[in-house]
């Protein structure tokens, strides 16, 4: 019976996508949607990706500092570790499950909202598409998504970089030699192809869970929680077959 629930929510879920396209808002309406939306969306999580990459990026440069007790380990090797967790992984799979708490939420709550005071209903019988008007902006909006990735991936190098040489665990030049050893660009295509798929995500999925909600404010709660868990389901899930296909 849960199988057959689950099933349904994905098939509605698909369908949903394929309405967003449908019947487009006019493009003088939907440019100031997709504004305020780059605004609410990226320019709003700038601050809090900055803070943690930039500190996480430092905790994992001490951390690999800690565990080369051995004096045979090159120091180089901070360097090395700190760019590959945080391009690799950190960057953009962790900011991207961060940001389904941050930007999930908002866009199940600021659309469930909608449903509840029936403003949804109100853009239906005005003979709007109300998920393109609601969903579409969202996803142009989240296609800049990869320069707050990109921005995390610097700030956390910095951090690991400051960490590092003014702990006094690696010199500048060690620090520098590790970045650059056995560097792999296809590595940061990688995790901008991963970023661009957890892009897209993070604007459907918590906008199907707001849009089809049911009940009063309290299940506006409700479904902000529920959408962080799918959100973040769905990227691991999705981390983890981009990795198979791209990395083995």
């Amino acid at each position: 019976m849960m199988l057959v629930r689950y099933l349904s929510q994905i098939g509605r879920y698909f369908l949903m996508l394929k309405e967003v396209f449908n019947k487009p808002t006019r493009w003088s309406v939907m440019k100031q949607l997709i504004l305020k939306e780059v605004e609410d969306l990226i320019i709003e999580s700038l601050g809090i990706v900055a803070f943690i990459s930039f500190f996480v990026g430092g905790v994992v440069s001490i951390q690999t500092a800690l565990n080369l007790t051995n004096p045979l380990i090159p120091k180089y090797l901070i360097g090395f570790a700190t760019r590959q967790s945080i391009i690799l992984e950190f960057a953009p799979t962790f900011i991207s499950i961060i940001m389904a708490g941050k930007m999930g939420s908002f866009i199940t709550s600021s659309i469930g909202t909608m449903r509840v005071t029936e403003q949804i209903d109100a853009l239906e019988v005005m003979g709007v598409n109300s998920l393109n008007y609601l969903v579409f902006p969202k996803i142009i909006a989240l296609l800049l998504y990869p320069f707050v990735i990109g921005l995390s991936m610097f700030l956390g190098v910095v951090g690991g970089y400051l960490a590092a040489v003014y702990g006094g665990f690696a010199s500048s030049t060690e620090f520098i030699t590790g970045l650059q050893d056995d560097f792999i660009p296809f590595h940061i295509t990688y995790a901008f192809i991963k970023t661009m798929a957890f892009a897209i995500i993070l604007a459907t999925i918590p906008s199907f869970h707001g849009f089809y909600m049911k009940g009063g404010a309290l299940e506006v709660g409700k479904a902000s929680t529920v959408s962080f868990v799918w959100t973040s389901v769905v990227i691991i899930l999705v981390n983890y077959i981009i990795t198979q296909l791209l990395l083995s």
